[in-house]
């Protein structure tokens, strides 16, 4: 699509932190984090919605390859952060390509800065 910032973001057009990358998905940092880590997960084709994303595993990327993704960032996240917990976000509202937030947070605050950005993506890789 177009004018879609993810979009751009997949074709190189727009810079990124990325954390992972394969032929379908691609994951970089937040530019408005919430917390050291929080992660955004995008399919590199356009959907506009998760529920646009195909289902069963006939055509890829599909429903089923992202949820595994999803699951396979939240593990980096957990073993190279230490979070207590990660937080899964599925909104949309915002820009109109699918993504999913994944969101670590610490009982106790974590201080984090965007000059932080490129060590934790470093790490995550």
């Amino acid at each position: 699509m177009q004018d879609c910032v993810f979009c751009k973001i997949v074709a190189g057009e727009i810079p990124c932190y990325k954390v992972f990358e394969n032929r379908n998905f691609l994951a970089f940092l937040d530019i408005k984090p919430q917390g050291a880590g929080h992660t955004l997960l995008i399919p590199k084709k356009h959907y506009a919605s998760v529920w646009d994303l195909p289902a069963g595993r006939q055509v890829s990327p599909n429903y089923n390859e992202y949820f595994e993704t999803v699951r396979d960032i939240y593990e980096v996240l957990r073993n190279k952060l230490s979070p207590d917990w990660i937080e899964l976000r599925i909104l949309g509202m915002d820009i109109p390509h699918t993504h999913i937030h994944l969101i670590p947070h610490w009982n106790k605050k974590s201080p984090y800065n965007p000059a932080d950005f490129e060590q934790i993506a470093k790490l995550l890789v």
